[in-house]
């Protein structure tokens, strides 16, 4: 029996008589082709074998066809206060949109706060005839989202949803990575642990405080919230000189500094206090990305990009299902162990 050959670009290619660049242009969504041809180059692929099983497969089980009739249009929706990670979020939705052929763009929203004038630019600007919105994380201010959930398309919320939400959402699973760093500076011998973040101003921040209340009653340790470094920061400016004081006062072991952006000054608050990183205490920083100023930290492995990849998929399935219930997914990520956390020595 003769061996079956792998089907390549190539064969796609030869099969329609067209070059190894177009079909690559079809198959990753990239512009400036009639979708009738594109839709051709596709079906093909899915005859000649191009495509695994349990690719097709799944895209049938979910009611999503491998290749689009139509290119569709979808918003991510951001303020200025929610663009720090949206890189990540939108290189996923990105990369998953691009093998349908459709097209995710940005729309930054103007700082109003009343929802007449909100509701007014969104209809200036025809929001509402996108295909499907993305709506980002930390929405400023929060009347926005409200705003947003009424319009009659479909949406995806990149954050953990408020309840009675009418919505689906996909998010990083926050709690999780926090239960997870509480439990693992516990394995290393750190009882003394304590927790760094505005816990007032997002839905995530709350969720992290909560996550690392659960994780050290679990290991028995109650939570005394004047010990933390808790305050709402747009009010108390001053954190940073509250948080030296409590380090001194009760010095901890071990710190998680759960917001992105007071991970560094925490680490320079600790020099500036002559606290060596690990030897004097431990610290994970739930950083979105490692950055270059800082060394390499113990930190939760954040599905920021994963997210925006699997909310494609879950706008997908909510154009081809519009009546079936709404969920709530949540992409676990695992703990990076690097040098700013050691064994405790008694």
């Amino acid at each position: 029996m003769p061996i079956q050959k792998p089907v390549t670009l190539k064969t796609i290619a030869q099969e329609l008589g067209v070059t190894v660049q177009t079909v690559n242009k079809a198959l990753k969504g990239k512009p400036g082709m009639a979708e009738a041809t594109r839709q051709l180059i596709v079906e093909t692929a899915e005859k000649l074998g191009y495509f695994t099983k349990e690719q097709i497969r799944s895209l049938r089980a979910e009611r999503i066809i491998s290749y689009p009739i139509e290119r569709k249009r979808f918003l991510l929706v951001q303020t200025e206060q929610s663009v720090g990670y949206n890189r990540l979020l939108l290189e996923g939705l990105h990369d998953r949109f691009a093998s349908f052929g459709h097209h995710i763009e940005i729309c930054l929203l103007p700082a109003l706060s009343k929802e007449a004038a909100m509701a007014e630019w969104l209809e200036e600007k025809g929001v509402e005839f996108a295909d499907g919105l993305f709506i980002a994380p930390s929405i400023s201010p929060k009347t926005w989202e409200s705003v947003l959930l009424q319009i009659p398309i479909p949406k995806i919320l990149l954050s953990y949803p408020p309840l009675g939400t009418k919505a689906d959402s996909v998010i990083w699973d926050i709690y999780e990575v926090t239960y997870q760093a509480v439990a693992y500076l516990r394995s290393i011998g750190h009882h003394n642990i304590m927790y760094i973040g505005d816990t007032h101003t997002q839905r995530g921040f709350i969720v992290r405080w909560q996550a690392f209340i659960h994780a050290m009653n679990e290991f028995n340790s109650e939570v005394d919230a004047s010990a933390h470094s808790i305050s709402q920061r747009s009010l108390h400016p001053e954190w940073l000189m509250d948080l030296r004081d409590k380090l001194v006062l009760h010095g901890p072991t071990a710190v998680i500094c759960g917001i992105h952006d007071e991970v560094a000054p925490t680490y320079k608050l600790c020099q500036e206090l002559n606290l060596r990183i690990p030897e004097d205490i431990s610290m994970i920083g739930f950083l979105n990305e490692q950055p270059e100023s800082l060394p390499l930290f113990t930190r939760p492995q954040l599905s920021i990009r994963q997210t925006g990849y699997r909310a494609a998929d879950r706008m997908l399935w909510r154009i081809a299902n519009p009546s079936l219930p709404f969920e709530h997914i949540r992409i676990q990520g695992d703990l990076c162990i690097a040098g700013t956390t050691a064994i405790r020595v008694k």
